[in-house]
């Protein structure tokens, strides 16, 4: 891939970031001033860094496929020693690929959000931080190191706290958002030690110069870059084991949890692993792990999602079981590299409408959650029950969906290879493509069919068009995205040459293709035809049954709250506690006992000196006495 410097209209790349950076800043040091006018200006602004995008991608489009790449340099970034650094952006196919999804997916959530807060008091406030989030994520997609992709991460990371405790009077919501950043910290922690060793291996971290010197380095350096930015992956991903967040971080508003948790921040660590291609291809030993953490994660997402009754917790383990397929991908090599990205594509719009789709249903419920409490409502919500249809159908692979498209490709290619790989992780894919239609069957069941559960306080009703709208939008990208991209060969066409991987390369997975789709076909109509049978036709009880052990532990994520006090939280406050003791008895008891030494010491000698004659005389005749002792021993 040869990288050129940018010109004409991709000159102005940098107004992706600036236009909403700018909005962010307005609203934000505007304050209440801007409560009439600030959220329809933020929305201009994400639509203006959309046109930007759009015209980006025209340009580039314009192209020949090797000389598609191009570097705008914006400023002289860092200069210290021998280490210098300019802030540049990267636009390449991969890179606008993102844009493309942030800033027309961001943008539909803003006007969806004109609907959704219109009677908060904070809303001003609200689309600055939308504003905020878009912008970070834009930067840490066009960064063209990764030092500049790790402002945008903690950028990304920042934002995310404020919108998920956008409500912080709630303090289940502030705890929320609390989790959520301590979690992130911990994968930041590891992108933090993937720099400083890029520094060390290679004395540089811009993408040109790590990617062109990769194969110089040593394997054991690699595995440690390519273990940290899977920390880093796995933090912003919510992937195994830092998991956990994403459930309580449905206490943000529901465009929050459609901008973050469905179609950008969460796809952050599947942009960094496919972006370090070259580093996790030199290094098989975190490649492999990277297929690992995929796989657990997919089928633990898929089994919690079995057991959740709030709608919103439900997506959200939909989410971490979908960025689990894309992170299998993604560590695949270069038969999964595009399908990751295509597979991001899609569900970003089926599961950002869904999302949505969440928040109508909210809107007519009195922010009721309970599925439980739902039922019938199609009668009630005729467009909300059609979009979310759509993309219930789209990501269970539904034939001619989007998700039959991309998700189909990915357990394909897991299939591909040789030895015990892709049995373990093709049939992994497999049982999760027949749980995810298991639990996205109940989801869609309880909400919208069956008998009536309401309480009585509730009178359903569709949302308005600033919501809908939206919501319309994003299914007709869930019905059709995936056979505008997929069986065209679009995406693989545009994506592979930005990827290193050779059009002619063959990859047979280890089954016919199409014993593969016919399996996948068989169970998702089995895990459909089972949540059918039990949430639609037969009745569903208001309250949750007991349940098996497997569905109580489901209930509380697989009491992986419960691991995580018991392996790192508990015993790290119990050494932070050893610590603090050792502090204040041990290493401040010894330095003020030394003083108080030297202290009480010097007062006591203090005293000898009291100015009488006869106390000197005495002070001399002991130390006489003392002396012809002394000799007289040694005679």
């Amino acid at each position: 891939m040869h990288t050129i410097t940018a010109s004409g209209v991709t000159s102005y790349a940098w107004l992706l970031v600036a236009l909403p950076a700018l909005g962010a800043a307005i609203l934000l040091l505007g304050g209440r001033r801007t409560n009439s006018w600030g959220p329809y200006l933020a929305t201009v602004l994400s639509w203006g860094a959309f046109v930007v995008g759009l015209l980006v991608v025209i340009a580039m489009a314009g192209r020949p496929e090797g000389d598609r790449a191009m570097h705008l340099h914006l400023f002289p970034f860092i200069s210290v020693g021998s280490f210098t650094l300019d802030a540049g952006q990267l636009l390449d196919p991969l890179s606008v690929v993102f844009v493309l999804l942030i800033t027309f997916v961001g943008s539909l959530i803003h006007v969806y959000s004109l609907g959704y807060m219109e009677h908060d008091k904070d809303k001003r406030r609200f689309f600055a931080y939308l504003n905020l989030f878009v912008a970070a994520m834009l930067l840490l997609v066009t960064a063209d190191s990764y030092l500049l992709l790790y402002v945008g991460w903690e950028g990304v990371g920042l934002a995310s706290y404020l919108l998920i405790g956008f409500w912080n009077y709630n303090p289940s919501y502030a705890s929320a958002a609390n989790k959520a950043f301590v979690a992130n910290r911990v994968g930041d922690l590891g992108l933090s030690i993937a720099i400083m060793t890029m520094v060390f291996q290679f004395g540089k971290v811009d993408y040109a110069s790590v990617f062109a010197n990769a194969d110089k380095a040593s394997q054991a350096g690699l595995t440690v870059i390519g273990l940290m930015l899977l920390l880093g992956a796995c933090g912003k991903s919510a992937q195994f084991p830092l998991q956990s967040w994403l459930g309580d971080a449905m206490a943000g508003p529901t465009p929050v949890s459609a901008l973050i948790h469905a179609a950008t921040m969460v796809t952050a660590g599947v942009y960094l692993v496919v972006r370090s291609h070259v580093i996790f291809e030199g290094a098989p030993t975190a490649q492999l792990l990277v297929v690992i953490v995929g796989a657990i994660t997919l089928v633990f997402g898929a089994i919690v999602g079995c057991a959740k009754d709030d709608l919103k917790k439900a997506l959200a383990a939909s989410t971490m079981s979908q960025i689990g397929y894309m992170m299998l991908a993604a560590g695949l090599g270069p038969v999964g590299y595009a399908f990751a990205i295509f597979h991001l594509l899609t569900h970003g719009f089926f599961k950002a409408g869904m999302f949505l789709g969440a928040g109508s249903v909210m809107h007519g419920m009195n922010d009721q959650v309970n599925m439980r409490r739902f039922g019938g409502l199609w009668t009630v919500q005729r467009i909300t029950w059609a979009t979310f249809g759509l993309g219930f159908l789209a990501i269970i692979g539904f034939p001619l969906l989007s998700g039959f498209w991309s998700k189909d490709k990915i357990i394909e290619s897991a299939f591909v290879g040789e030895g015990w790989r892709p049995w373990v992780f093709g049939l992994t894919a497999l049982v999760g493509a027949g749980i995810t239609a298991f639990y996205m069957s109940r989801m869609f069941f309880m909400t919208f069919h069956g008998k009536k559960r309401w309480t009585d306080d509730v009178h359903p009703h569709e949302s308005p068009l600033t919501m809908t709208v939206p919501m319309m939008v994003l299914a007709v990208g869930s019905a059709f995205l995936g056979a505008a991209l997929g069986p065209t060969g679009i995406i693989t066409g545009w994506l592979d040459p930005a990827l290193g991987v050779s059009e002619s390369a063959e990859h047979e997975p280890v089954l016919a293709p199409i014993v593969i789709t016919v399996l996948t076909l068989v169970l998702v109509a089995a895990g459909a035809g089972l949540a059918w049978m039990r949430y639609w036709r037969d009745s569903v009880p208001t309250t949750a049954p007991r349940g098996s052990l497997a569905t109580r532990a489901a209930r509380v994520d697989l009491y992986q709250d419960a691991v995580n006090e018991g392996i790192l939280m508990r015993p790290g406050l119990h050494l932070t506690r050893s610590l603090v003791f050792t502090d204040n008895r041990g290493i401040d008891g010894a330095a003020g006992g030394l003083a108080a030494l030297i202290g009480g010491t010097s007062a006591r000698l203090r005293k000898v000196q009291n100015g009488y004659v006869r106390s000197y005389a005495l002070t001399m005749l002991a130390g006489v006495v003392v002396v012809l002792g002394a000799l007289w021993v040694m005679q």
